[in-house]
């Protein structure tokens, strides 16, 4: 890491991103399938003239994510949203090239447009199929769930307004999931693929995890192309930048209450707040687990929230003062979701090149505090 750049900073590593990027090529060139970046985990357009050479295109949530994805990455731009407003669509049909609905009413509402203006269309389904546990807040599957059209909600007069139909209900999972739930989605609606265009299997795919099975998704993905002869999409987020960032902070002060305190210059509820949502305790490079080595530290940011606790940690030697820790898979869900409660500053964004050189791609200060206020 770069002792010369300012912490807290995100970076991204060039060589690890090409890793994945790789394992990701390999599914699409053996299987036929196309690939896609799902924004909402990784938005780094810095990225994208690279992860355009191995990717088809990019998913995204709303307006301005189909914008970013179709001005920065080019190839296919797909948009799925629980709703889409009025006032925004035109501007969603300037970007996008598939567009996702979320129910047979939201088809009725806007697919002739879409049609009319040269677009694909889908239609999100709800196989009603949970293959997580413990992350309901995660689980589009789960009882009262917003996100797709259920077997009993489909209406077949729609029909002739769908290409294609979408599910997406994972999350960090393998392949075996996806197999799971690829037989309930097809007992349901495998009848109507015939008259498809293309199937969209989501994200939530861990492809390039060391023990991810592709061997299976590679045989679900050619088993639907075969048997409906339809294009298949996957549009992972985690997968594309798994293990392939981190986030640098320095230690402000360390004190005690009943455990030792270390104070750090980053936060959990403005640089990672998965950490509090999911909970999740992110990989320390150099540290265990709780008591595992001789000095155990609660690690904490420097917000006033309470709770701003990214976990407990413990070292060979004791922390001090100035003392750099690195936390490593840091690329998915935090530079999206970061965010400037209390005021605190953004993390820079660096980029480590193969070649081993570092380039710092953003800055941020008090104007970007500034002008999100009014």
């Amino acid at each position: 890491m770069d002792n010369d750049i300012k912490t807290p900073y995100f970076l991204v590593d060039e060589n690890r991103l090409v890793k994945n990027l790789e394992i990701l090529k390999e599914v699409e060139d053996s299987t036929g399938c196309r690939i896609l970046l799902a924004q909402k985990a990784f938005s780094m357009f810095y990225t994208y003239p690279l992860i355009s050479q191995y990717l088809c295109g990019t998913t995204a949530s709303g307006l301005h994510e189909a914008r970013l994805g179709h001005e920065k990455f080019g190839g296919e731009t797909h948009v799925f949203s629980p709703a889409y407003r009025k006032d925004e669509f035109e501007d969603i049909l300037r970007y996008a090239d598939h567009i996702v609905f979320n129910s047979v009413e939201q088809v009725r509402k806007f697919a002739q447009q879409a049609h009319d203006n040269g677009k694909s269309v889908g239609l999100r389904i709800n196989p009603e199929c949970s293959t997580q546990i413990g992350h309901e807040i995660y689980d589009p599957c789960a009882k009262g769930s917003r996100l797709g059209c259920t077997l009993s909600q489909f209406d077949e007069s729609i029909l002739p307004l769908l290409d294609g139909l979408h599910f997406h209900t994972l999350c960090e999972q393998n392949s075996d999931a996806l197999e799971t739930t690829a037989e309930a989605f097809e007992e349901k609606f495998g009848r109507y693929l015939n008259n498809m265009k293309w199937v969209n299997f989501g994200g939530g795919h861990h492809i390039t995890r060391d023990d991810y099975d592709i061997d299976t998704l590679k045989r679900v993905i050619r088993h639907f192309k075969e048997t409906y002869n339809l294009e298949v999409y996957l549009e992972p987020g985690e997968a594309v930048v798994l293990n392939a960032g981190f986030l640098i902070t320095s230690v402000l002060e360390t004190g005690s209450n009943g455990i030792d305190i270390a104070i750090l210059d980053t936060s959990a509820a403005c640089h990672m707040p998965d950490v509090i949502e999911m909970p999740y305790r992110p990989p320390l490079i150099n540290s265990g687990e709780k008591g595992e080595k001789k000095h155990t530290y609660r690690l904490g940011g420097c917000t006033c929230l309470a709770g701003d606790v990214i976990g407990d940690y413990s070292f060979d030697e004791p922390l001090k003062e100035g003392d750099r820790l690195v936390f490593e898979d840091m690329a998915l869900y935090t530079m999206v979701k970061t965010n400037t409660f209390n005021g605190m500053p953004l993390p820079s964004i660096v980029y480590r090149k193969s070649d081993g050189s570092t380039v710092v791609v953003k800055e941020f200060g008090y104007e970007d505090f500034l002008n999100r206020l009014s």
